[in-house]
């Protein structure tokens, strides 16, 4: 009996270290989750009511990041490198036409092909597949160098603790 209370005692505290890291938060997902749900805004840039483009540098901001105030400059800001959409990472900036006429929306990568953007029901966090965003995807930028996207990103730091 005493092997197999050891044995369950020793995968139930197994699985919590990995649950622990599997479900980790970064900075980035620490960031955005308590936005989610704040209600749309045009023009809006703080909790009480964004826009795509306000929502997308609040985010950015409190990470250490300045972004232009518009999508559309964000598309194209000089800072920002072009990443195909197969090689997306968490903190890219995503985006999509839909105005029809261009960018008119942007939204931050958040990992498992989803993205986190303030959407006229709020913030949410949307697949990049569903069928309205899949056919109005732009492209993507990324704006963080590995080091910044190494300190904001990734859960490396939870993982270290959880093994310690």
């Amino acid at each position: 009996m005493r092997k197999v209370s050891v044995f369950l005692l020793s995968l139930a505290l197994l699985l919590a270290v990995q649950v622990g890291s599997a479900f980790a938060d970064s900075k980035l997902d620490k960031t955005i989750d308590p936005l989610l749900g704040s209600d749309y805004s045009y023009g809006g840039t703080t909790p009480s009511g964004f826009d795509c483009s306000g929502f997308t540098g609040y985010v950015m901001k409190k990470l250490g990041i300045d972004l232009p105030r518009s999508s559309r400059d964000m598309f194209s800001w000089d800072e920002g490198k072009k990443v195909e959409r197969d090689d997306l990472r968490a903190g890219d900036l995503v985006f999509f036409n839909t105005s029809g006429d261009g960018v008119s929306h942007v939204g931050i990568y958040v990992g498992d092909n989803k993205f986190a953007h303030a959407a006229s029901k709020g913030v949410t966090i949307t697949s990049l597949g569903d069928n309205y965003y899949a056919k109005r995807y732009l492209g993507a930028r990324r704006i963080m160098g590995t080091e910044t996207y190494e300190k904001v990103a990734t859960e490396q730091e939870v993982a270290q603790v959880a093994s310690k």
